[in-house]
């Protein structure tokens, strides 16, 4: 019998709770207006190109990458801008936002709006990475990590396999799950797309065995593109990382402060792979996703593709509408993601999900005192010591919190959600992360 893969070092095992796995992907009816924050990635805030009172079309870019750590911004709907001002995101902070009053739904005649599958890849190497970008394509794993970027490999490294996340490891979270079962072949040419990019013959993907559909389905569609494998996963969290699903793929191990191009690798989320077919083959930017609309008391769970922008409070009012005993609204997976203050906040490129939790089911557990059992530090998937960065964090030690390496540590929340003594374990290590950031920049400035 074969052993599943998995990554060595921790991981817990969450619930499960998959319960919008079933639900097809719908399309979310257009809103009456949208909000277009302009900062919806990592890196520099895009330049806006439009004025109150503008006209603008489906697909057109409205704010310009303002550097190779940017991303292009593009119109989500047709119709007149409104305003542009600082509006609160999912964050819970202000940013520049282009808010659009929804006039019909007309797209820019250069997207190629039909179905059919284009499978010959036509663009070199290079005119792909500058079609991603010109797209604004990000990582739709949650990262928002400018997509071109990863593609530009430094001189003296090289990258030999392109590793594929569908594991979707959050609990809750099917978007990706949906994606892969119903957008399998557009997947494939664009994982195709990527490794022409990079000059690999060889992609993994790598799905965790909770969700033997897609397994089976991508393994049966795998054998019509050429170099790549599905491999199915043993189930435990947080595998979607990139450091974790490298070693359970490929056996390596990326090292502390390194990236996954210095041991010839390079990740990419199915969602971007399927955003990256839809900028090449059919010349159409990022501007909609899929986002899961989930919760246990919601009337429905849904997966619905939404146009970038829509209020978070359109997709739950789609879902049913928010139930009365409602205690949290999450951004993102329950593990990772985080609690809006507002549900008036835009859907971005890296909302994956929105999940509702009962009053029952938000509530921290009360504190104690730490017992010393050390399961946070068996259970770390970094080999991180969480109870004592988290002691350092609360007195203020950052030089020490740097040397305990507190930059590796993911925030994959494990360590809380482990810690039998109900402690905070994750805000501590969050506050030292910045603090230690903020050291480090102050001494190359």
């Amino acid at each position: 019998m074969n052993m599943l893969k998995t990554f060595s070092k921790g991981g817990v095992h969450p619930s499960e709770n998959k319960i919008s796995a079933n639900r097809s992907i719908e399309i979310l009816p257009l809103p009456q207006k949208v909000s277009i924050p302009v900062s919806q990635h990592i890196g520099a805030p895009a330049t806006i190109l439009v004025a109150k009172g503008d006209k603008v079309k489906v697909g057109q870019i409205i704010a310009q990458s303002a550097g190779f750590v940017s991303a292009n911004i593009h119109s989500s709907v047709s119709g007149t801008v409104e305003s542009i001002d600082a509006v609160l995101d999912s964050s819970g902070y202000k940013r520049q936002t282009i808010t659009i009053t929804v006039e019909g739904d007309e797209w820019e005649s250069s997207i190629d709006r039909t179905t059919d599958l284009k499978k010959d890849i036509q663009l070199t190497s290079q005119d792909i990475i500058k079609r991603i970008n010109e797209a604004g394509i990000v990582g739709l794993g949650g990262a928002t990590f400018p997509s071109h970027v990863k593609l530009s490999v430094p001189s003296g490294k090289k990258a030999d396999v392109l590793i594929i996340n569908g594991v979707e490891c959050e609990p809750y979270l099917t978007s990706d799950h949906r994606l892969m079962l119903e957008k399998g072949h557009e997947l494939m040419v664009g994982i195709q797309i990527l490794m022409k990019a990079l000059n690999v013959s060889k992609a993994l993907i790598g799905i965790e065995n909770n969700k033997p559909d897609a397994i089976n389905y991508l393994k049966i569609i795998a054998g019509e593109y050429k170099g790549i494998e599905v491999h199915a996963l043993k189930v435990k969290y947080p595998q979607g990382g990139e450091k974790q699903l490298i070693k359970a793929l490929v056996n390596r191990e990326v090292p502390s402060g390194g990236l996954p191009i210095d041991i010839g690798t390079v990740v990419h989320n199915v969602g971007t792979a399927f955003a990256v077919y839809e900028a090449v083959q059919k010349n159409k930017p990022l501007f909609e996703r899929v986002v899961t609309v989930t919760g246990k008391i919601l009337p429905r769970t849904a997966n619905y593709m939404v146009r970038i922008g829509t209020s978070v409070s359109d997709l739950i009012a789609a879902a049913g509408g928010l139930p009365e005993d409602t205690g949290k609204v999450v951004n993102g997976g329950p593990m990772m993601g985080k609690a809006l203050v507002n549900t008036d906040v835009p859907v971005t490129k890296g909302t994956s999900g929105i999940i509702v939790f009962q009053s029952k089911e938000s509530k921290r557990k009360t504190e104690s005192v730490c017992i010393r059992c050390a399961k946070c530090v068996s259970i770390c998937p970094m080999g991180l010591e969480p109870y004592l960065l988290n002691k350092l964090g609360q007195q203020m030690i950052f030089d020490r919190m740097e040397q305990e390496n507190v930059l590796d540590c993911m925030e994959c929340g494990s360590c809380s959600f482990e810690c039998p003594a109900h402690l905070p374990l994750l805000d501590y290590i969050r506050l030292g992360k910045a603090e230690v950031s903020k050291i480090i920049r102050s001494r190359k400035n």
